[in-house]
């Protein structure tokens, strides 16, 4: 083991999102390449407590919430001197950039944006107005900041004036062996085994950036032409709004939210079509495992991600965003079998290995 390359990672919480699932492999990947690896949250609560990767310590800085975190991770740093420390989600970036610098450590500070900042400085706040100000600071002191798309690269550079030759773009390393085996499970649900009525499936936190309403609406549409049923995997705030507007358009039946799964991917892999209604993103890591899955894809054409990974529409479908119309057209087509894409485009950059290589060449390991 290169117990002088400890690597460690820094994220707000345990909880099932996409930047934590993906932070979560590549720690597996770190470790799985010999590494020391320190998983170091804000608050270690969350359903993604019992996934940590084995050869992987978990660091609960028990602040919980990640603004509440600072003192904490500046007394890590100091008493463990990391010579890597990578986070993710921009307001942890802020803190850990922060951390670094007051710690006096010597470790390299580096961090992955997973979205468009432009989606969260578009917001009118005071507070956003100081975590902008915050992000041109520090970001610029990073040893180097990830994006996981060309379109958030091309976001942080307009928006932060970052510099071509400190961004570095590194695909989301969503596609690994546990993948692989979670993906020969089979969902015993009425719904996949009844009879031959389609099933739609979307994934993601009832947010609303993730658009379900959206989605909720296109649904009714298509089911006055195609007779589907809609699962939607994930829980959030909007779980009552959604559940009223089910009920409000006539669907409620056929709508089915159990919150969150462990293993979307044999939902996704039995379905007839997978949607995304997102009214903006950095990479959708459910978009690559949805195609990993060999199930079609409709998507909004939203920023960024959607595009690149769908390769402008070779891929999958994309629509406009928050038009209901156009989803549900394509999402008709798609269920007539007169739509869609089920060719697969080249996924190695998404793999574990893959990302794990990139990463462990930028820390210099």
């Amino acid at each position: 083991m290169n117990a002088d390359k400890r690597i460690a990672l820094f994220i707000p919480t345990l909880s099932g999102g996409g930047a934590e699932r993906v932070t979560l492999n590549l720690a597996g990947g770190f470790a799985q390449a010999g590494h020391p690896v320190d998983l170091v949250v804000a608050d270690a609560s969350g359903s993604f407590r019992q996934e940590i990767p084995a050869g992987v310590q978990l660091v609960d800085l028990q602040a919980g919430r990640v603004s509440r975190a600072l003192p904490a991770l500046v007394r890590y740093l100091k008493a463990e001197r990391p010579p890597v420390l990578l986070s993710a989600l921009n307001y942890a970036n802020v803190i850990a950039l922060l951390a670094g610098a007051l710690a006096r450590s010597g470790t390299k500070v580096f961090v992955a944006e997973h979205s468009s900042v432009s989606r969260t400085l578009g917001q009118r706040s005071l507070a956003i107005s100081v975590m902008h100000r915050m992000m041109r600071f520090f970001y610029k002191r990073a040893a180097r900041v990830v994006a996981v798309s060309e379109g958030v690269a091309n976001d942080l550079s307009q928006h932060l004036n970052i510099g071509e030759t400190s961004l570095k773009v590194i695909y989301n390393p969503i596609l690994n062996d546990r993948m692989s085996e979670l993906l020969k499970e089979t969902v015993l649900h009425p719904w996949f085994e009844a009879d031959d009525t389609p099933v739609v499936v979307a994934v993601g936190r009832l947010t609303a950036v993730k658009d379900f309403a959206n989605l909720l609406r296109a649904f009714a549409l298509t089911r006055q032409q195609v007779n589907s049923r809609l699962m939607i995997l994930g829980e959030g705030e909007e779980r009552g709004m959604l559940t009223a507007l089910a009920a409000e358009l006539g669907v409620a039946e056929d709508v089915w939210m159990p919150g969150f799964v462990s293993n979307p991917y044999a939902y996704i892999r039995q379905s007839a079509l997978f949607v995304l209604s997102s009214q903006t993103e950095g990479l959708p890591t459910v978009l690559v495992e949805a195609l990993a899955c060999g199930t079609p894809v409709v998507s909004t054409d939203c920023k960024s991600g959607p595009a690149e990974i769908l390769q402008r529409g070779r891929y999958g479908t994309l629509v406009p965003v928050r038009d209901s119309e156009a989803l549900s057209q394509a999402m008709v087509a798609v269920l007539r079998g007169v739509g869609g894409s089920r060719e697969l485009p080249d996924l190695s950059p998404y793999t574990l290995e893959y990302a794990t290589n990139q990463y462990l060449r930028l820390f210099g390991y």
